[in-house]
């Protein structure tokens, strides 16, 4: 019995590598989120060119989170690769 649950519970893991939908997501550069970010992170304006268009309209409307927002942004896009995937 304990052999038929060890078959049973074996996961199958799909790797899938095609790029699918990559107009709106895909590879971004750090120095253009990094300056959106800075200039128009209180109406979300990295938050749009990332392709994250209801964290953009929520940054809108409460001012980049109330400024606390905006701050984690700006550190979270310094600590991240020049090249990175959203």
């Amino acid at each position: 019995a304990s052999y038929v649950f060890n078959i049973i519970a074996i996961q199958k893991i799909i790797i899938n590598n095609s790029r699918v939908n990559t107009h709106m997501r895909g590879e971004k550069n750090k120095c253009i989120a990094f300056a959106l970010c800075l200039f128009l992170g209180a109406v979300g304006g990295h938050k749009f060119y990332e392709g994250k268009i209801g964290l953009g309209i929520l940054y809108i409307f409460t001012g980049g989170l109330f400024g606390i927002g905006w701050l984690v942004d700006i550190i979270a896009i310094l600590c991240k690769r020049n090249t990175y995937y959203v």
